[in-house]
């Protein structure tokens, strides 16, 4: 009987319509402020539940809210806050330095004890998203690898200035050993030239 009263319930027009919220009036979406420099405000968030491959079976993201480039990092459960720390040092401060916010959802992790302390500890500000509410660390949730809208270009040319190498396809055709000869001489020259001027 249950079932079918609330099936009849989704179904009615009028019952849809008079139906009282039991929900709070929904605030102003409160967008967060436009960091100053790149990787002073970074967004995080779990991939759970994949397949195990190698023994792993999580990815951790973690993306620059400036101009959204990204870490995928691949962790195995059963993994701790501590273990995580280590893992985020290692992966993003140790290139990136320490940011200055950390945007996350809820997980238990991001709510230890361990992680608030050890960041408080930093002066790292921990700005959490509001429970059910995950739009809040919504460049997490969803990241697109390719061109943004928000920043004009792809985050490899937002961090780098310049576009990443391409892979050269195969199309049928021969490759001489000259070629190849010149290819890695002319990198030579530029690595060279790369070491001189960095002395």
């Amino acid at each position: 009987m249950q079932v079918d009263i609330s099936k009849y319930v989704k179904e009615c027009s009028v019952c849809q319509q008079c139906k009282h919220s039991s929900l709070s009036p929904a605030g102003h979406l409160q967008p967060l402020p436009v960091p100053e420099n790149t990787w002073d405000e970074v967004t995080m968030d779990f991939i759970e539940g994949l397949p195990r491959s190698n023994g792993w079976d999580a990815i951790w993201v973690v993306v620059d809210r400036l101009i959204k480039y990204a870490h995928f990092i691949l962790l195995k459960h059963p993994f701790s806050a501590a273990t995580v720390a280590q893992t985020f040092i290692k992966e993003v401060v140790r290139l990136h330095g320490l940011p200055k916010s950390i945007v996350s959802d809820r997980d238990r992790i991001f709510l230890s004890q361990f992680w608030v302390e050890l960041f408080k500890l930093h002066g790292v500000q921990l700005k959490r998203s509001i429970a059910y509410h995950p739009q809040t660390d919504g460049q997490s949730e969803v990241y697109n690898t390719s061109f943004h809208s928000s920043t004009k270009c792809t985050p490899f040319r937002a961090l780098y200035g310049r576009d990443p190498p391409t892979i050269m396809r195969y199309e049928g055709q021969v490759t001489t050993l000259d070629a190849l000869d010149k290819m890695l001489e002319d990198r030579d020259v530029i690595l060279d030239d790369l070491k001189v001027h960095l002395m």
